[in-house]
């Protein structure tokens, strides 16, 4: 099938349909009339050999191949529209609100210190920041639902595009006063307390390896390595993880008040150690480096207001290591 043969017009009543559901609500919205949406989904049904909406009960229902076309469609018109209407980027003039999906530890680390140079060079750009979920995040990107997303990955599908934003290297922490600041840090006597993990992929499952993948994108995950290498046979784990939580903020009230072990990334654990409420150990084995980056669907490549906002999260992440003590690693 050839571009060349289809009228692109079709794709705007394409859109609408998917939008609303029905070839009535699709013309209000077009402002033409249901029979000039019938005829021109008539046309783009046999330019493309397949029915592409269902009458039903619930509305004009996308076949499995409209589902397919929809995200390259809506991609290519906003991409088009974008470009029609673009002004060159101006930071002190750029008037945007910008969806990212990161965890409360990559808010904490970006957040402070990017808002504080939004607030100086872009007070008309807004943020609006949600969970990275296991089961959406990535359709949401497709979609362009969200604009981008920061984590920890490894394979990333074609369509997704990278940059890295800071790394971050693994610590052990306990509360000040804890049994094992008192001698040598040992793995058989990490082993003898209690865990508390971060499990953010909403699973309860347990990742041996500490890798997720989903939909081609293999997302690494913090674990407790040390509990993970403790496998003896492959059917028991000496250590014991004893409280799984879904969020960074709960760890440290947790250590503070128990003879619980956590393993974290050290620019979240840095202002606490800094004040002194806890202390790290040393780990029995080499540390694990995170590499932090922001993802973005390929429809993004020309945004340069994007690429500009995530400069600046990659610089704010930088500064506010340098600023809590964490180690800025190369």
């Amino acid at each position: 099938m050839s571009l060349r043969r289809i009228d692109l017009n079709l794709f705007l009543v394409f859109e609408a349909i998917l939008e609303h559901g029905s070839i009535v609500a699709a013309s209000r919205h077009l402002s033409v009339t249901p029979s000039a949406v019938s005829h021109a989904l008539a046309r783009l049904r046999d330019a493309l050999d397949d029915p592409l909406f269902v009458l039903t009960d619930k509305g004009m229902m996308p076949t499995s191949k409209a589902r397919a076309l929809a995200p390259h469609v809506q991609g290519g018109l906003e991409r088009i529209e974008k470009a029609l209407r673009a002004k060159p980027f101006a930071p002190d003039s750029a008037v945007r609100t910008f969806r990212i999906a990161m965890s409360d530890y990559s808010g904490g680390v970006i957040l402070p210190l990017l808002m504080r140079r939004l607030q100086s060079a872009a007070p008309g750009i807004d943020l609006r920041i949600f969970p990275f979920d296991r089961e959406t995040t990535m359709q949401q990107i497709d979609d362009g639902r969200l604009d981008a997303v920061v984590g920890w990955f490894t394979a990333l599908p074609s369509r997704l595009r990278r940059q890295l934003l800071w790394r971050d290297t693994e610590t052990l922490i306990v509360r000040r006063g804890h049994p094992l600041s008192q001698g040598p840090v040992t793995r058989e006597a990490l082993l003898q307390y209690p865990h508390v993990v971060i499990e953010l992929t909403g699973t309860g499952d347990v990742y041996n390896d500490g890798f997720l993948e989903e939909d081609g994108v293999v997302r690494r995950v913090w674990l407790e390595r040390l509990l993970l290498d403790a496998r003896g046979d492959g059917t028991e784990i000496v250590g014991r993880a004893a409280l799984s939580v879904p969020h960074y903020a709960d760890v440290i009230p947790v250590v503070l008040a128990t003879d619980f072990v956590a393993t974290v990334p050290a620019s979240y654990a840095a202002p606490a150690v800094a004040n002194g409420s806890i202390i790290t150990l040393p780990t029995p084995h080499e540390p694990t480096i995170g590499h932090l980056e922001a993802v973005w669907h390929e429809r993004s490549d020309t945004d340069d207001a994007l690429r500009w906002l995530l400069l600046q999260a990659g610089e704010a992440a930088r500064e506010m290591q340098v600023m809590t003590g964490a180690p800025v690693i190369a």
